[in-house]
């Protein structure tokens, strides 16, 4: 077992190839080379880092629109990850999937659903399952907090509460959905008080604190494990980029958001104060994060596009379906 310095450099070498990632993503996006809709979660590698550090391979995920970094930290190679969101017939779903829908049987990622909020009670069949087997695998479930405004919110909390099923709930509060401020919509802006009232364990953690979100974590996988039920944890954090360009929010929640309370700034301060890095190892690192993630992105260009004529394949198991 790693001692907690080596843990925080692997986690914070994780946020920084998510960060890149995404960084890659836009860019190549913005050439055109990335095909349909993107929702990046730049300024959210905190959360996505310390949830993936928390589960295991057979525990699943259901990712949501932003969590294209779980999907290679819960094991995925991220070439083909890269490559999915390409289009790419070398893509982890052949290039069907996109951002959306990308899933890996082998590590039991179940996709995302644009249906928002579905794939909440889409992981309650999961968590009965696992609970009626006798396993200790559960359900992490990524959710933002527009959908709170959901009723399959409501309706998932309520029944993993009253079974105790093992979810662990994941919301990711960046403070907006779309471009609506959490208090305008909702009675209280602090989501994990509805979770509360579920009778479920409810926290609420800064998502930019890499090592309090990964403790934080911890604490409600243990509980989840034991076989006590679900657990809810409201992730605080800020997203960099919104649903269209342009910026919408005040000068100084930008700069306070972007430049003093993100992330990879918070623990490149927090390790070099502890003495667990210097500037040359944090440089080093995001010397060869970069080159691994431009290897992905040439691994994406240079992949094959899928067949058209494969497009109908594996829709439906047992049978094809015929084209017109």
């Amino acid at each position: 077992m790693m001692d907690r310095s080596e843990l925080y450099l692997k986690m914070y070498r994780d946020m920084l190839r998510v960060r890149k990632f995404e960084q890659a993503l836009e860019r190549e996006f913005k050439l055109g080379n990335v095909p349909g809709m993107l929702h990046t979660g730049i300024g959210q590698e905190a959360t996505m880092v310390a949830v993936a550090h928390s589960l295991r391979t057979k525990d699943g995920l259901f990712p949501d629109h932003r969590s294209h970094g779980l999907l290679f930290l819960k094991g995925t190679p991220g070439e083909r990850i890269m490559a999915e969101l390409f289009g790419k017939a070398t893509g982890v779903c052949s290039g069907k999937g996109g951002s959306l829908h990308s899933a890996d049987k082998s590590v039991n990622n179940f996709g995302d659903n644009a249906v928002e909020g579905s794939f909440m009670v889409t992981a309650l069949g999961v968590a009965l399952g696992w609970q009626m087997q006798g396993s200790d695998a559960l359900a992490a479930v990524m959710l933002g907090d527009g959908t709170a405004g959901e009723g399959a919110w409501h309706e998932s909390l309520n029944l993993a509460a009253a079974w105790k099923l093992p979810v662990l709930y994941c919301c990711v509060n960046n403070g907006y959905a779309i471009s609506t401020p959490v208090g305008k919509s909702h009675a209280t802006g602090d989501l994990y008080k509805f979770a509360a009232a579920y009778d479920m364990p409810s926290v609420q953690v800064d998502g930019n604190d890499l090592m309090a979100v990964y403790e934080v974590t911890q604490k409600a996988v243990e509980h989840i494990r034991a076989g006590k039920g679900p657990y809810f944890i409201e992730y605080i954090t800020w997203r960099w980029q919104g649903l269209f360009m342009g910026e919408f929010r005040d000068k100084e929640e930008v700069r306070y958001w972007k430049e003093v309370h993100e992330p990879i700034k918070l623990a490149d301060e927090d390790m070099l104060q502890k003495g667990i890095a210097t500037i040359e190892l944090l440089k080093q690192i995001e010397n060869e994060v970069q080159e691994e993630i431009e290897s992905w992105v040439t691994f994406a260009k240079q992949s094959p596009d899928p067949d058209p004529a494969k497009a109908t394949g594996n829709v439906y198991v047992g049978w094809e379906v015929e084209t017109r």
